[in-house]
């Protein structure tokens, strides 16, 4: 049975949310929960029919979500530090956490490790796209703000190992992204990173900002740099969207009525836009499964982050990756 390590003390909103989307979980998959954090307060929100199935950690100290991810390093009893250790030491799978992102991705790369020919290993978020039932990939999406072109081409590869194994996309189709769908478009680097990639079965060549919604690719790749503001962007235009609906919906009787009538398109299109959906990011190129999920994450969210754990940790996404990479070297 696989164990998830949780730090149950990481979000915005205290433990109560994280066990919460425990116990959903637990209702759901088979496996065995790690809480990291203050046990006492753990133990008073769990009821007592799933102790067969958690476990608690006792952490006493919290990586606030201001502090430097520096700071992580130093604190060997915060919940991250411990749940991630859980993982270096094998007693757990993966580790899921809603704490600071950048903490996790620092403690995950350096005490975990990365997996062998990784140069730096890239968060990846899954975004919606126009194509029913379609999802794109988009990675680096803020661990490394200054990239290599050989960095890029290994999230390439890296990006696809997911598509396939982990979102089951028999052939994911990769692409560079950049100022056109020219080869001759792009900076110095992603030049350089789309010569490498040419020799790469899956990739498609360059592509623009909207074409990491049309369905037309799988995995696109960037810099952490380019990819956080294509992840916040995104996020900011989806919730102005839906808050521009509801102002202009409230002004007309006429576009109540429609509203009424589009009642089900609109929860279709929030189901769509809505992070609990996907619940967190993988960090990729560990030698092991980190998920960083958001810090205002609910009880959904932290259910879905467990569940992207263990489709990850029962795939075989690291043995592919050590072995794309190899094949890219040559």
């Amino acid at each position: 049975m696989l164990t998830i390590a949780i730090d149950a003390m990481g979000g915005d909103f205290g433990p109560a949310p994280i066990v919460e989307g425990t116990l959903h979980a637990l209702r759901e998959r088979d496996f065995k929960a790690l809480l990291v954090g203050e046990v006492a307060l753990l133990r008073s929100l769990t009821p007592h029919e799933y102790l067969d199935r958690i476990s608690f950690v006792e952490a006493t100290d919290v990586l606030d979500m201001h502090e430097a991810a520096t700071n992580a390093l130093k604190r060997k009893e915060t919940s991250i530090y411990k749940a991630v250790d859980l993982v270096k030491e094998k007693t757990a799978d993966a580790v899921v956490s809603m704490g600071h992102s950048g903490a996790t991705m620092s403690l995950a790369t350096l005490r975990i490790g990365r997996l062998k020919g990784v140069l730096r290993p890239a968060i990846a978020t899954i975004m919606p796209t126009a194509v029913p039932g379609r999802l794109s990939l988009v990675l680096d999406v803020g661990a490394n703000v200054d990239c290599k072109a050989e960095h890029l081409a290994q999230f390439a590869v890296m990006g696809e190992a997911y598509a396939k194994d982990v979102l089951n996309i028999a052939k994911p189709k990769v692409g560079l992204l950049s100022n056109g769908e020219e080869e001759s478009k792009g900076n110095e680097i992603t030049k350089e990173a789309f010569l490498t990639l040419k020799k790469c079965e899956s990739f498609v060549g360059n592509v623009e900002g909207n074409n990491v919604f049309d369905g037309s690719v799988d995995v696109i790749v960037c810099d952490g740099f380019v990819g956080n503001i294509l992840l916040k962007a995104s996020e900011g235009v989806a919730d102005s969207i839906t808050k521009i609906i509801k102002q202009n919906v409230r002004r007309s009787p006429l576009a109540i009525a429609g509203a009424v009538l589009m009642r089900k398109v609109f929860k279709v299109l929030k189901k769509q836009v809505d992070y609990a959906e996907y619940g967190g990011a993988p960090l990729i190129g560990i030698d092991g499964c980190a998920i960083i999920g958001h810090g205002k994450s609910n009880s959904k969210a932290v259910k879905n982050a467990i569940f992207q754990a263990i489709n990850f940790s029962t795939s075989n996404i690291n043995a592919d990756i050590e072995q794309k990479i190899a094949l890219l070297e040559q």
